[in-house]
């Protein structure tokens, strides 16, 4: 891959005022845009966001494709756009509709390198574009951790697509930021969103629900189904995870536009504060009961049938990331955000999931 080469910059001073978000019409762009009202906001999504939405001067572009890709770059260009808070990602393929894998691919790493390659020729004679934001994950770092991985662990998902396109992306950020003409990146790693208004599949499984669009799983919800959550019989499931309240990721957003550090390259873990939590916790909240099959295998081949008849959402390849126990070190945040920590991050790791799961 070709990256283009920096110059000699000059560097703007003041707060940012132009602002490009994209994947406004998301969950956590929702949480967002009421906090952007003194930006001048642009906003780009696949799907136009909700009338309740402030999502500024939006813009419909499907950035799984080349055209959506050109406009993004020539609305970059055109509008002055100052910073760049890159929101779009399929997360949930079935939620987005987004299911071919090359498709997805397309939609999640080739739309990051694009918008970089845009930065890079927007900064190649002075800093216009000042800072780039990337919410990268956790599940970059791969299925099963030692405990609580600080942010120079080697990223090593596998199996997912979704975790490992933001491996990909991830590093595409740190590869490029040398060639940015000054223009800070800010590389967030999240733990598990949560939240009364989050829908990924992780809290459709907590929960109990048929996460699929299939007409199995439209009868399974008229039904109000509890569906089970399907482990290997020798899974205790007590490994331990993180969550992260929607509200604090938006606030953490919002913070960076006002704090960043111009020209630096800063990535930080993100989880909510306190212990984590372990899996069996997490069922016990939610009352969903946890069903054990012998052997690892008989797990995988049910998920895929049920994810083939339209049942779950789950892909079959997150087994592994339901399985292992995968915990961050959040120090580095708890320092960088100093003083606004408390008011920042709200939310500990079980307040959040206590708050997705009381639906």
């Amino acid at each position: 891959m070709d990256t283009p080469q920096s110059e000699s910059h000059g560097t703007s001073s003041g707060p940012v005022r132009r602002l490009l978000v994209t994947g406004i019409s998301g969950n956590l762009g929702a949480r967002l845009a009421p906090l952007l009202q003194g930006f001048d906001l642009f906003s780009a999504d696949l799907y136009a966001p909700p009338s309740s939405t402030s999502a500024g001067k939006f813009f419909l572009l499907d950035l799984s494709t080349t055209v959506g890709q050109s406009a993004v770059g020539e609305l970059i260009e055109r509008e002055g756009i100052e910073a760049i808070l890159h929101l779009a990602f399929v997360i949930d393929p079935v939620q987005t509709g987004i299911l071919d894998p090359q498709r997805m691919w397309r939609a999640n790493v080739v739309a990051t390198q694009k918008l970089l390659e845009t930065v890079a020729a927007c900064n190649r004679s002075s800093t216009r574009v000042r800072l780039f934001v990337f919410p990268s994950s956790v599940s970059a770092y791969g299925p099963d951790l030692p405990p609580f991985v600080g942010e120079d662990a080697p990223l090593a998902a596998h199996t997912l697509p979704y975790a490992i396109h933001k491996k990909v992306s991830d590093e595409l950020c740190r590869r490029f930021h040398p060639t940015l003409g000054g223009c800070a990146v800010y590389i967030y790693r999240p733990h598990i969103f949560a939240g009364p208004t989050v829908n990924n599949f992780i809290l459709h499984a907590m929960r109990g629900r048929a996460s699929g669009r299939g007409w199995l799983a439209r009868r399974a919800e008229r039904q109000r189904w509890r569906i089970p959550i399907l482990l290997p019989a020798f899974s205790k499931a007590e490994n331990l995870i993180q969550f992260i309240h929607v509200d604090d990721m938006a606030r953490v957003l919002f913070w960076t536009l006002t704090n960043f550090a111009p020209c630096e390259l800063k990535i930080f873990n993100l989880a909510g504060s306190g212990p984590p939590v372990s899996f069996v916790e997490c069922a016990r909240m939610s009352g969903t009961p946890l069903l054990r099959i012998p052997g690892e295998t008989s797990v995988s081949l049910l998920l895929k049938l049920f994810w083939n008849l339209g049942l779950s959402g789950v892909p079959p390849e997150a087994l592994p990331y339901f399985l292992g126990s995968y915990t961050m070190d959040t120090s580095r945040l708890r320092s960088e955000l100093g003083r606004d920590y408390p008011s920042v991050i709200q939310w500990s790791s079980r307040d959040a999931i206590a708050d997705a799961l009381k639906l």
